[in-house]
Parts: structure tokens; sequence; C-alpha cells
């Protein structure tokens, strides 16, 4: 059972259209514990859920509009359920549009809808909180609508809003663990044929992550160039003879062997995603014994190649990994998210946390002349919605 929604958001949903909510929906962020980049590429991933989620108060609307309020933002947009275009003058409202055009395209039928959009997931720090607020919107429309979408085919087409909507051409991860995720457990994803388990995560540990306040956009930016070059490193290896369809087919062994066929940074990016799938796969198997010191040392392994052979790190989030690496407790520290700014995951014994907040806080102050925020995150579960009792 979800909780009630928060009296302030209830009282805001009414003061803006009028009538009460009829729906409450909640969709997590994520923090990817191990396996960056990985994911369009056709590897593993390991990421958590947080207790960080955006919330979407709904009710319905006869007349085929949706009309959507960013608490965050302080912004109203509405839209016809048919249109197709862009608001860049709300782009947060791009995610949700975006959304409304696939459940169209499958040739679903959207509803009218009042949206009112709130949520705690820090924008812009590599926490999905775009991925966050689609999932949010589809289960909205799924539930409104009465569609009998499952949670994978959901997390596809919330996918695909982001890549053919908004420009982003990201990978599954984010949509997928913000649907799919269990309390208490990490999601190990394939993502080339999206199986997946559940692993339990019961170290004496907690997950912290710190915020650079370092802000990074997506669409337009280096990701993109990065996913290029990722597939040059595949055509080029498959022209040398490799028969693969994706770097996840190759091992460290091979990619050694025919390192001669990709040419600077080709080779860098392809020794990062070929190391980092191996290194997800050892970290489940860690996991799986609670051997959390060698799970930790795995995050440092993955930054450093995040920082050296991808190089998607910034001197922020190398100063993040290497204060937290000189604190009492910690196991293992990394940048997370798609990089060039964002967030760290660290994971740190419990009776260290508070330490670990005060000394990282100041002596990244004094580093940086910024103040970084710090939140100790719980393993959470996936989207959920309520009906509110009329």
């Amino acid at each position: 059972m979800m909780e009630a929604a928060g009296p302030d958001l209830a009282r805001r949903f009414r003061d803006e259209f009028g009538r009460p909510h009829e729906l409450r929906v909640r969709a997590p962020g994520r923090v990817n514990l191990i396996g960056e980049h990985t994911d369009y590429n056709d590897g593993f991933v390991l990421p958590s859920a947080i207790d960080r989620a955006i919330t979407i108060l709904a009710s319905m609307r006869s007349d085929g509009r949706i009309a959507a309020v960013s608490v965050d933002f302080s912004q109203r947009t509405e839209f016809e359920t048919v249109d197709q275009s862009k608001d860049d003058d709300a782009p947060w409202s791009n995610y949700l549009r975006g959304v409304v055009a696939q459940f169209r395209k499958r040739g679903l039928d959207v509803p009218g809808m009042n949206l009112l959009v709130a949520g705690d997931v820090p924008i812009g720090a590599g926490l999905s909180s775009s991925a966050a607020l689609e999932v949010a919107t589809a289960e909205t429309i799924r539930r409104l609508g009465g569609h009998p979408i499952g949670k994978t085919d959901m997390a596809l087409l919330c996918q695909a809003a982001e890549r053919e909507f908004v420009g982003v051409q990201c990978g599954i991860m984010d949509q997928f663990v913000s649907t799919l995720a269990e309390e208490g457990s990490a999601l190990f994803l394939d993502c080339r044929d999206l199986t997946y388990s559940h692993v339990p995560l019961r170290f004496d540990a907690r997950i912290v992550v710190c915020d650079s306040r370092v802000r990074r956009t997506l669409a337009g930016s280096a990701y993109n160039r990065r996913r290029a070059e990722c597939e040059e490193a595949v055509r080029l290896l498959r022209a040398a003879g490799g028969g693969i369809a994706a770097l996840r087919d190759v091992d460290p062994a091979r990619l050694e062997e025919q390192r001669a066929h990709l040419p600077g940074p080709i080779d860098r990016r392809a020794r990062h995603v070929v190391t980092e799938n191996a290194r997800v796969l050892r970290a489940v198997e860690f996991l799986k014994r609670n051997e959390s010191g060698s799970f930790g040392d795995l995050l440092y392994r993955s930054h450093e190649s995040l920082r050296n052979d991808y190089e998607v790190s910034c001197p922020e989030l190398d100063l993040l990994v290497d204060l937290a690496r000189r604190q009492p407790g910690t196991l293992g520290a990394r940048m997370t998210g798609a990089g060039f700014g964002g967030c760290t995951v660290n994971l740190v014994r419990s009776g260290e946390i508070d330490r670990f907040r005060r000394e990282v806080a100041r002596a990244y102050m004094d580093g940086t002349g910024r103040e970084p925020l710090i939140y100790v995150c719980v393993p959470s579960a996936g989207v959920s919605s309520e009906p509110v009792p009329p």
C-alpha cells in the first residue's frame, strides 16, 4: 500500500484544477551501482531504485486535453492528446508529451487528464529524474486509460519516448529499474534480451549518493558521441572478422588481441565497455556471497575506467571519489550516471555514515567552493499507483 498523498500536494491539486485528484502515482529514481555505459551496448547493468521519486496526482477530464503543472518548475502547460509537438518553453513537459505520443503510436487512446507533477529526485544529477517522470506518466495513462500493458512493455515505451521524442539515445536501464525494481534489492539486467533478476543487498553498509552540484544535459552532448564511438568500434571489429553484434560479444582477452584494429580513442571506449561488463558479472557473484569488500573494490575500478578510458568524469567527481576513499568505512566509490557532472555512488559501513557525510562535505567545499548534497539511499520498489477513494 502506498502512503497517502501529502496534504500540500493534494491541496495544490485542488487549487490548480478545482477538484480533488483521483489517482496517485510514484516512480522512483535510481542509482546505478555498477555497469555504466553498458546498457546501450547490449551489456549488463546493476542499478537500484532509490527512495526518491517523481509523484503525479491525476484526474480525468472530458475535453481531450492534458493540463500539467510542475511544482518544481512552477510551470503549467496544456496540450491536446493528439498533439505531437514539443514545448521549448516547458522542456520538462516533453517527457510527458513523448510518452503520450508513444501510447498513440501503439494505437492506445490517451484520455484527457489533469496532472500535478512533483518530485525529490535531483534534476540533472544522474539519478534518472527523466526516466522516473516518463514511467510515472506511463503508469498514469495506463491506469486512467485502462490499458493492459505489462511492465516490461511500459519500460520499452518510455525508452522510445526519450529516444524518439526528447532526442536522447538512452539505453533501457533507467526505465526498466524504475518500473521493475524490488525493495531491498539491486536489479541485475541483461540489456540484450531483458532477462533480469533481483539481487538482495544484505551487506552491513549503506548506499550513499554524493551530488557534485555540477549539472549536465544529455541531449546533444558527449553522451551521444560516446554511443557513436561504440558503434564505430563494433563496425571496425566486425570488419576485422570479429562476427559480433555489439561490444557485449567481446571479452577482455579478445579485445586485447584485436585492439590494433581500433584507433584512439575508439580503442579506449571499447575497453571500458568490455571490462565494465566483466565487472558487473563479478559484482553479482560478490553480492550473492555477501563479499562487500570485493564488491566495493570493483566500484573503484569502474571509476578509473570511466575517468581514463571513457573520459566521462570531471574534476569534481574525481575529487568526491578520492575523498570517499580516504574515509574510514568506505568500501568503494565511483561516479554514477552518464557523467560530465552529477553524482557519485559510495558504499559506506553503517556506523561511519555520519563521519563520512561530515568529512566529505567539508573537504569538498574547501576544494570546490560547492556544498555537495549527500543522500543515504534505501533500495526501493519500482513504480506504484493507487486510486483515491471518492
